[in-house]
């Protein structure tokens, strides 16, 4: 990471347009409430898919679930460090870390756009049941239900931190930790719904 990663900048109120296309900057919005319902469904109809059609046991579908919840929250943080935080080396690593997330870090109080567009969200799912239905089979649906639960769950964690002052209970340890990271570290504290792999990886600020 550069040394301006180091240093917090001041942070923009409103919004700002991404692109000249006016369909295409609607799509790139997206109310929070959207996307968790869509993946909350989605996880759900996954499950029911797996006790009406597969003889996956009760604690396999558990065990699986909890693994990919797990796992979504390992993704979550190697795709917040590797990519949304990668080295500008080029005008095309810079544009697209800029357009999937350094314009959060620039109006961090825009809540449309903390979350991918439903869009893209649901074709990427979509590509993981076929792929992961190719390598571990009937497990898929307990296994991707788990982790499209992991992202509804950051999604709301990511939202309420955003658009909401810190509460007086646990959660509040996660409005801190993503707070150093907007403001602080930016090279530093990439969990949003967990700390645990900033833990483990030596990345906790």
């Amino acid at each position: 990471m550069n040394d301006t990663q180091n240093v917090s900048k001041p942070q923009n109120k409103g919004t700002k347009q991404l692109f000249e296309n006016k369909l295409l900057e609607k799509l790139s919005r997206t109310h929070i409430a959207i996307p968790i319902t869509l993946f909350v469904l989605y996880s759900v109809g996954l499950l029911l898919w797996s006790v009406f059609n597969t003889s996956l046991p009760a604690w396999e579908t558990v065990t699986f679930f909890f693994v990919g919840l797990l796992v979504f929250t390992l993704i979550e943080y190697l795709v917040h460090r590797y990519v949304f935080h990668m080295e500008p080396t080029s005008d095309l690593k810079r544009k697209i870390a800029y357009n999937f997330h350094g314009v959060h870090h620039d109006y961090p109080k825009d809540k449309d756009r903390l979350a991918m567009p439903p869009i893209a969200s649901i074709t990427i799912s979509t590509i993981l049941l076929f792929l992961l239905r190719l390598v571990i089979g009937d497990y898929t649906f307990a296994f991707l239900p788990g982790f499209l639960i992991g992202y509804a769950s950051y999604l709301f964690v990511h939202y309420i931190v955003h658009a909401y002052r810190p509460p007086k209970n646990v959660f509040k340890i996660l409005w801190v930790h993503h707070g150093i990271h907007h403001y602080k570290r930016q090279d530093a504290a990439f969990g949003v719904s967990s700390p645990l792999w900033d833990v483990i990886f030596r990345t906790m600020p």
